[in-house]
Protein backbone atom coordinates (compact mmCIF):
# COMPACT_ATOMS: atom_id res chain seq x y z
CA UNK A 1 0.00 0.00 0.00
CA UNK A 2 1.19 3.64 -1.10
CA UNK A 3 2.66 6.11 1.66
CA UNK A 4 0.51 9.04 2.04
CA UNK A 5 1.93 12.00 1.79
CA UNK A 6 1.68 14.32 4.91
CA UNK A 7 0.61 18.06 3.73
CA UNK A 8 3.95 19.35 5.32
CA UNK A 9 5.46 16.79 2.95
CA UNK A 10 3.52 17.89 0.04
CA UNK A 11 4.43 21.71 0.52
CA UNK A 12 7.84 21.33 0.72
CA UNK A 13 7.88 19.28 -2.55
CA UNK A 14 5.98 21.99 -4.39
CA UNK A 15 8.56 25.00 -2.88
CA UNK A 16 11.26 23.37 -4.07
CA UNK A 17 9.75 22.54 -7.44
CA UNK A 18 9.28 26.38 -7.58
CA UNK A 19 12.85 27.25 -6.56
CA UNK A 20 14.44 24.97 -9.20
CA UNK A 21 11.82 26.62 -11.74
CA UNK A 22 12.85 30.04 -10.32
CA UNK A 23 16.58 29.35 -10.92
CA UNK A 24 15.75 27.86 -14.51
CA UNK A 25 13.68 31.41 -15.47
CA UNK A 26 16.50 33.57 -13.34
CA UNK A 27 18.98 31.68 -15.97
CA UNK A 28 16.97 32.03 -19.51
CA UNK A 29 16.46 35.92 -18.22
CA UNK A 30 20.01 36.54 -17.73
CA UNK A 31 20.96 34.85 -20.78
CA UNK A 32 18.41 37.24 -22.81
CA UNK A 33 19.56 40.12 -21.20
CA UNK A 34 23.19 39.56 -22.48
CA UNK A 35 22.38 39.07 -25.71
CA UNK A 36 20.48 42.04 -26.12
CA UNK A 37 23.05 44.16 -24.62
CA UNK A 38 25.56 42.20 -27.13
CA UNK A 39 23.31 43.04 -30.07
CA UNK A 40 23.15 47.10 -28.95
CA UNK A 41 26.83 47.38 -28.33
CA UNK A 42 27.42 45.60 -31.94
CA UNK A 43 24.77 48.07 -33.36
CA UNK A 44 26.56 50.95 -32.16
CA UNK A 45 29.89 50.13 -33.10
CA UNK A 46 28.82 49.46 -36.55
CA UNK A 47 26.83 52.62 -36.89
CA UNK A 48 29.91 54.40 -35.93
CA UNK A 49 31.63 52.39 -38.60
CA UNK A 50 29.12 53.15 -41.10
CA UNK A 51 29.52 56.61 -40.73
CA UNK A 52 32.98 57.29 -41.29
CA UNK A 53 32.93 54.96 -44.25
CA UNK A 54 30.69 57.49 -45.55
CA UNK A 55 33.20 60.43 -44.06
CA UNK A 56 30.25 61.93 -41.55
CA UNK A 57 31.45 63.03 -38.40
CA UNK A 58 28.69 63.43 -35.78
CA UNK A 59 28.43 65.98 -32.77
CA UNK A 60 25.51 65.81 -30.96
CA UNK A 61 22.12 67.21 -31.47
CA UNK A 62 21.74 71.12 -30.10
CA UNK A 63 18.37 73.24 -30.12
CA UNK A 64 18.77 76.24 -31.94
CA UNK A 65 16.93 79.47 -31.90
CA UNK A 66 15.59 79.34 -35.80
CA UNK A 67 12.96 81.77 -37.94
CA UNK A 68 12.64 78.79 -40.79
CA UNK A 69 8.70 77.92 -39.39
CA UNK A 70 6.05 80.07 -38.34
CA UNK A 71 7.13 82.97 -36.55
CA UNK A 72 5.39 84.36 -33.84
CA UNK A 73 4.79 87.74 -35.39
CA UNK A 74 2.79 85.31 -37.95
CA UNK A 75 0.83 84.00 -34.80
CA UNK A 76 -0.04 87.39 -33.62
CA UNK A 77 1.55 86.66 -30.10
CA UNK A 78 1.57 87.18 -27.65
CA UNK A 79 -1.49 85.80 -26.56
CA UNK A 80 -4.04 83.90 -24.13
CA UNK A 81 -4.70 79.91 -24.81
CA UNK A 82 -7.39 78.03 -23.03
CA UNK A 83 -6.10 74.78 -22.09
CA UNK A 84 -8.24 72.11 -23.38
CA UNK A 85 -8.62 68.66 -22.94
CA UNK A 86 -5.74 66.20 -23.58
CA UNK A 87 -2.94 68.91 -24.30
CA UNK A 88 0.95 69.33 -22.94
CA UNK A 89 2.93 71.89 -23.17
CA UNK A 90 4.57 70.30 -25.60
CA UNK A 91 1.66 70.00 -27.82
CA UNK A 92 0.33 73.94 -27.54
CA UNK A 93 4.11 74.84 -28.32
CA UNK A 94 3.81 73.03 -31.43
CA UNK A 95 0.46 74.63 -32.37
CA UNK A 96 1.79 78.46 -31.84
CA UNK A 97 5.42 78.07 -32.85
CA UNK A 98 5.93 74.65 -34.77
CA UNK A 99 7.69 72.63 -32.62
CA UNK A 100 7.55 71.50 -29.23
CA UNK A 101 11.02 73.46 -28.12
CA UNK A 102 8.88 75.98 -26.99
CA UNK A 103 7.27 74.95 -24.19
CA UNK A 104 10.23 76.04 -21.83
CA UNK A 105 9.09 79.42 -23.01
CA UNK A 106 5.53 78.60 -22.04
CA UNK A 107 6.43 77.16 -18.63
CA UNK A 108 8.59 80.52 -17.59
CA UNK A 109 5.99 82.83 -19.20
CA UNK A 110 2.98 81.54 -16.53
CA UNK A 111 5.54 80.77 -14.08
CA UNK A 112 4.66 77.06 -14.30
CA UNK A 113 6.80 74.68 -11.90
CA UNK A 114 5.33 71.37 -12.89
CA UNK A 115 5.45 71.29 -16.42
CA UNK A 116 3.12 67.80 -16.58
CA UNK A 117 0.28 69.32 -14.14
CA UNK A 118 -2.10 71.77 -16.54
CA UNK A 119 -5.32 71.26 -16.20
CA UNK A 120 -8.21 72.12 -18.53
CA UNK A 121 -9.56 75.08 -18.86
CA UNK A 122 -6.34 76.72 -17.14
CA UNK A 123 -5.45 80.14 -19.09
CA UNK A 124 -1.69 80.46 -20.35
CA UNK A 125 0.24 83.10 -22.00
CA UNK A 126 1.91 82.20 -24.90
CA UNK A 127 4.90 84.67 -25.24
CA UNK A 128 6.19 86.38 -28.30
CA UNK A 129 9.74 84.50 -28.71
CA UNK A 130 11.83 83.65 -30.81
CA UNK A 131 11.33 79.51 -32.35
CA UNK A 132 13.21 76.87 -31.44
CA UNK A 133 14.08 73.88 -33.15
CA UNK A 134 16.51 71.00 -33.18
CA UNK A 135 19.08 71.46 -35.61
CA UNK A 136 21.71 68.43 -35.90
CA UNK A 137 25.38 69.90 -36.21
CA UNK A 138 27.58 67.65 -38.33
CA UNK A 139 30.46 68.35 -40.11
CA UNK A 140 31.92 66.98 -43.29
CA UNK A 141 28.15 66.44 -44.39
CA UNK A 142 27.03 66.48 -47.80
CA UNK A 143 23.61 68.27 -48.30
CA UNK A 144 20.90 67.20 -50.49
CA UNK A 145 19.30 69.91 -52.85
CA UNK A 146 17.67 67.84 -55.49
CA UNK A 147 13.87 66.86 -54.93
CA UNK A 148 15.14 63.00 -55.16
CA UNK A 149 17.91 61.36 -53.54
CA UNK A 150 19.23 57.75 -53.65
CA UNK A 151 19.63 55.71 -50.53
CA UNK A 152 22.87 54.39 -49.84
CA UNK A 153 24.24 51.48 -47.00
CA UNK A 154 23.91 53.25 -43.46
CA UNK A 155 21.20 56.07 -44.68
CA UNK A 156 18.03 56.43 -41.91
CA UNK A 157 14.95 58.74 -42.59
CA UNK A 158 16.31 61.09 -39.89
CA UNK A 159 19.62 61.57 -41.42
CA UNK A 160 18.13 62.55 -44.85
CA UNK A 161 16.12 64.51 -43.39
CA UNK A 162 18.84 66.39 -41.75
CA UNK A 163 20.91 66.38 -45.18
CA UNK A 164 17.88 67.69 -47.38
CA UNK A 165 16.46 70.21 -44.44
CA UNK A 166 18.53 70.55 -41.49
CA UNK A 167 15.81 69.08 -39.67
CA UNK A 168 15.49 65.73 -38.60
CA UNK A 169 12.15 65.70 -37.78
CA UNK A 170 10.90 66.59 -41.19
CA UNK A 171 12.12 62.71 -42.04
CA UNK A 172 7.66 62.25 -41.18
CA UNK A 173 7.31 64.44 -44.71
CA UNK A 174 10.04 62.49 -46.43
CA UNK A 175 8.12 59.12 -44.76
CA UNK A 176 4.42 60.40 -46.35
CA UNK A 177 5.93 61.24 -49.75
CA UNK A 178 7.09 58.16 -50.43
CA UNK A 179 4.44 55.95 -49.19
CA UNK A 180 6.86 53.86 -46.79
CA UNK A 181 4.96 51.48 -44.54
CA UNK A 182 7.79 51.17 -42.31
CA UNK A 183 10.16 54.27 -42.36
CA UNK A 184 12.87 52.28 -40.75
CA UNK A 185 13.39 50.21 -43.70
CA UNK A 186 14.85 51.95 -46.31
CA UNK A 187 17.45 50.17 -48.52
CA UNK A 188 20.43 51.06 -50.83
CA UNK A 189 19.46 51.87 -54.01
CA UNK A 190 16.05 53.11 -53.16
CA UNK A 191 15.19 56.48 -55.25
CA UNK A 192 12.80 59.07 -52.53
CA UNK A 193 11.32 61.92 -53.29
CA UNK A 194 12.29 65.12 -51.32
CA UNK A 195 9.35 67.42 -50.85
CA UNK A 196 10.37 70.89 -51.05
Amino acid sequence: MPRKVSEKESKLNLSQKIKESETAISMSLGIIVLVLVGALIYRYFRNINVNKKNGVEETPEKIEESQTVATPEEKNLPQKYLVQEGDTLWKISEKFYGYGYNWVDIAKANKIQNPNQIEKGEELEIPDVPVRKPVAQKSNIKTIEGDTYQVVKGDTLWEISVRAYQDGFRWVEIAKANKLANPNLIHPGNVLIIPR
